[in-house]
């Protein structure tokens, strides 16, 4: 297909000439980047991609997990279910509690990605900033922040409506309202729905797993109020409610289990955007308000077997206020930011294991037999609960400042945030359940006596982080508008916590300690992580060449590390994982976009990222991991693309075809380095025909069928994987009036 489109482009005087791209203009938005960001983001030395809204529709991307491998050195697995968010970039990034990566959708700044995956209708644009960015966002962006912004009433007035069906009998749907009071108010509503059969099918029962029913309504407000003031006002819910998990047993390579695994999600959020424009300074207030409900219920052995299931539910609501001063004038010497930012997030979460028939016979009872044969036990239920409790409010503050000198084309900047922050958790674990004790005589097996069990754990754990995080970095403006150079020195941040999921297990060895056998846990210590810090070091350049027929951004840069978050199974057959922290780790490599237009009709975008992130201290007590390379973070990601483009008729309809291509690996799935996934590469293509208003694309997705890996884990000592998906063709209709 390639050949077809350079053939079609030679013979490009065939097409007519082709209309403005009206969808190009300016965003008359007020985002978070508009307010934090001291010039365009190109004229910054930061490490960034921006994705605009029609090369999203292009690509299909409809959430943040679409741009994964598009932008370079950033990964987001598809795996398991919209609760696992899993971010790498740069080799930094985490599988479960805090973020590496902060996430704002119209100014809301996301406090948990378990609410990180989920689809958006009208994206207007797309921007990953890499690297920390703790100086100005704060916690949890020490790999770098995305901002998604969606469409304004103020840009677009009208109706959008969006159809799409897939080969894999997936469908959705989208409809989103656009209108203009008056010249200074607008209102838009949207609303979104899709339904998904599912492509993997559990061998036990033959039904799909991971099926999907997925709502979303959006509403956007944005007023100006006079010359000197405006407010903003986004609100959006969604319900989703899914299968997933289709883990596949190692040893036998099939999809098998016999308990039921969903995952439900309710959410709010709403962010208030009031800005206030003077003649020296503007002062922007961002508010918003998180409401998250879930469950997430797992077989949890991942067999189709009796051994334990998890049903953990949250209720999460959180409250965020971030208020910037920046002076008006950026042409100048000398110009700054400041601001002040405050959260506080309430946490309730129950998250009991349902310990059944073959998990009690082989995990409890045939160990305490083994232990005590002269005394076997029988546990007089088949099934009983370990139950935990938990409440976890934290609140944080911070102060933040950031100053630009500029001296010819020399440019300075300089920042600073002071962030504090504390997490409390009460925690309530407890189980009633018993067993009957038998001794073995010569007359065979008689009843001893009964045991009673009843453990009930109340308690509750403080964390206090205080924090400094600088950056400091100068730029060099080339002549003739080529672009600028920069090198940037960043300290990065994430947050510590607490290991909830470790609960089940701690309560776990505490029943098996009344049996005389089993661990006791220092639930202070085991429960608690670290923070995790990093200094990034970067060169990095911004380039406008021939004409501005190729615009080029390259960085290199290299990761100090330290306590780098890693989240591991405990040896045995616990039913847990625990947030652990590697001593040192460092990363370091490069990355690359390009886009070239050699034509009016005719473009070709590419992106590489390499990175190389390793141990340089590490010992779990059992095995000392330096040298080897981090889990779960890719060593390449590979994007391709050729666009072109043929109108045809003046003003009138047109033809688009695109030929894509994503890679990533090598993927190592554990510390040793024992499990890995090899580079891969998906195909994707695509043919769309537009005319006023109405458009029609047929694409495809990985139409070479290539057969990857994209998750691997252990449980109770058996690994598991699950496999990416596979070739997939459909059909997206819009229509715009």
């Amino acid at each position: 297909m390639t050949l077809l489109l350079l053939g079609a482009w030679a013979g490009g005087a065939l097409c007519a000439p082709e209309p403005p791209d009206t969808l190009s203009t300016t965003l008359d938005e007020v985002s978070v980047t508009a307010v934090k960001q001291m010039s365009a983001l190109r004229n910054d030395p930061t490490a960034v991609s921006i994705l605009s809204g029609k090369e999203l529709e292009r690509l299909d991307i409809v959430s943040i997990k679409g741009i994964s491998d598009v932008v370079p050195n950033f990964f987001m697995a598809d795996y398991g279910s919209r609760i696992t968010s899993s971010i790498y970039v740069r080799g930094i990034g985490a599988r479960m509690d805090q973020p590496s990566v902060g996430l704002n959708v119209d100014n809301v700044p996301y406090l948990n990605k378990d609410a990180y995956d989920f689809d958006l209708a009208d994206i207007a644009s797309v921007e990953m900033l890499r690297g920390p960015q703790s100086t100005l966002y704060g916690r949890n962006t020490m790999a770098g922040v995305i901002n998604v912004t969606t469409l304004s009433p103020m840009r677009y007035q009208g109706w959008r409506i969006m159809a799409q069906a897939t080969s894999r009998l997936a469908f959705k749907g989208s409809a989103g309202w656009y209108h203009r009071f008056a010249d200074n108010v607008g209102f838009s509503v949207t609303g979104a729905y899709s339904h998904a059969r599912g492509e993997f099918k559990n061998g036990y029962n033959g039904k799909y797993l991971d099926w999907e029913r997925n709502f979303s309504l959006r509403s956007k407000l944005h007023w100006r109020v006079s010359p000197e003031w405006s407010l903003r006002n986004t609100l959006s819910s969604g319900y989703l409610r899914q299968g997933g998990y289709p883990y596949e047993y190692k040893e036998t390579g099939r999809i098998e289990y016999n308990d039921t695994c969903f995952y439900r999600r309710f959410t709010i959020a709403d962010g208030l955007t009031a800005r206030y424009v003077g003649d020296r300074f503007n002062v922007t207030s961002i508010t918003s308000l998180q409401y998250i409900d879930d469950n997430m219920t797992l077989d949890q052995d991942f067999l189709p077997l009796d051994y334990f299931t998890i049903t953990q539910k949250k209720r999460e609501t959180a409250v965020t206020q971030d208020v910037v001063v920046r002076n008006n004038d950026d042409s100048g010497v000398y110009s700054w930011l400041g601001g002040i930012f405050g959260f506080y997030k309430h946490l309730d979460m129950d998250a009991p294991v349902t310990f059944k028939d073959t998990g009690i016979r082989e995990l409890i009872e045939d160990n305490r037999n083994n232990a005590n044969p002269s005394h076997p036990i029988s546990w007089r239920s088949r099934s009983f609960p370990l139950n935990s409790e938990f409440t976890i409010p934290t609140w944080g503050v911070a102060a933040y400042h950031e100053s630009v000198v500029s001296l010819g084309r020399w440019r300075i900047t300089g920042g600073l945030r002071l962030d504090y922050e504390r997490a409390t958790l009460d925690y309530h674990s407890f189980c009633d359940t018993g067993y009957d004790v038998f001794r073995i005589t010569d007359n065979g097996r008689e009843f001893y006596r009964t045991v009673d069990i009843d453990i009930d754990d109340r308690g509750q754990l403080h964390r206090d982080f205080l924090n400094l995080l600088p950056k400091i970095a100068v730029e060099y403006e080339l002549e003739d508008g080529l672009g600028n150079v920069y090198a940037k020195v960043s300290k990065g941040y994430k947050t510590g916590g607490f290991n909830t999921q470790m609960f089940s297990d701690v309560l776990q060895q505490r029943l098996m300690n009344i049996m005389g056998i089993g661990s006791r846990y220092d639930v202070d210590d085991i429960v608690g992580y670290k923070p995790e810090k990093s200094w990034n070091y970067e060169i990095g350049s911004h380039l406008n060449l021939f004409s501005g027929r190729v615009e080029l951004d390259m960085a290199a840069f290299y990761i100090d590390c330290r306590d780098q978050q890693l989240t591991m199974f405990p040896d045995g057959t616990t039913t847990g994982r625990i947030m652990t922290n590697a001593g040192k780790t460092r990363s370091y490599g490069v990355e690359a976009s390009l886009t070239y237009r050699p034509g009016e009709r005719l473009t070709f975008t590419g992106s590489y990222g390499y990175t190389d992130a390793r141990f340089r201290k590490f010992f779990n007590g059992i095995d000392n991991f330096k040298g080897k390379y981090l889990p779960y973070a890719p060593g390449n990601t590979l994007f391709l693309q050729a666009l072109w483009s043929c109108p045809l008729t003046p003003g009138g309809a047109s033809l688009a075809f695109d030929v894509n291509m994503r890679g990533v690996g090598k993927i190592y799935w554990n510390e040793s380095n024992t499990e890995v996934q090899d580079f891969y590469a998906l195909l994707g293509a695509g043919v769309t025909f537009s005319s006023s208003g109405f458009s029609a694309q047929l694409w495809g997705k990985n139409l070479t069928d290539t057969r990857y890996r994209t998750f691997y884990f252990m449980s109770m000592g058996n690994s598991f994987f699950q496999r990416g998906r596979g070739a997939e063709s459909g059909i997206t209709i819009r229509y715009n009036f």
